[in-house]
């Protein structure tokens, strides 16, 4: 097993109660991908068919408003983080919005056939469908919460968290795009958290 395969099954034990033999067993079922920065994880309106783990780099989900034709983001994913259409990929519906590499990308993936046999072979597969089932959930609560909770700068705030390095690696109107605000908010909460490090 290479140093970078141990590192993804490593994080699978951390996110669920995976032993030696279930690691093993799903061994033949993950498989490497590497994605150019523009390049599609899925697309709109295509069933998604696999979830990834991502080893480097990072992804937007985001959807294409029909009257304005601009970009609407939707979440980030970055490295550790699992990428996926979550809705599309347990309902085997299409898909609606487009996942993108935002810069040259590297992932492991399963597909959902393997992985739903692993569920009704091992149980602490299982353990782990339900794990990814209550993490995203958790992702979508939050995302839907922030907006009706939190302003844009507590917005900006938590997006920072989630992905430290985000604004060094991603042009600022997408960030902007995720949080509902002109380029000039984002540059306006931008100072003000600045000045605050300073006070």
């Amino acid at each position: 097993m290479t140093d970078r395969n141990h590192h993804i099954f490593q994080h699978l034990r951390g996110f669920a109660p995976l032993n030696d033999k279930d690691i093993i067993d799903s061994q033949p079922f993950w498989k490497a991908r590497k994605i150019i920065k523009g390049d599609f994880f899925n697309m709109q309106s295509m069933v998604c068919n696999d979830l990834g783990l991502i080893v480097k780099g990072i992804f937007r989900i985001y959807f294409r408003d029909p009257d304005t034709k601009e970009d609407k983001n939707i979440f980030f994913f970055s490295e550790d983080q699992f990428v996926v259409s979550f809705r599309s990929f347990v309902s085997r519906n299409p898909c609606w919005y487009f996942i993108e590499a935002m810069e040259d990308s590297e992932i492991f993936f399963i597909s959902y056939q393997d992985l739903n046999s692993l569920y009704e072979t091992h149980p602490n597969w299982g353990k782990f469908g339900r794990l990814l089932a209550e993490l995203f959930f958790s992702v979508a609560q939050t995302r839907t919460e922030e907006f009706i909770f939190f302003s844009h700068e507590q917005r900006y705030i938590r997006l920072l968290e989630e992905h430290p390095d985000i604004v060094e690696r991603i042009p600022a109107y997408h960030i902007s795009s995720y949080l509902g605000i002109t380029n000039p908010s984002l540059s306006r909460i931008r100072k003000r958290i600045e000045r605050k490090k300073t006070e």
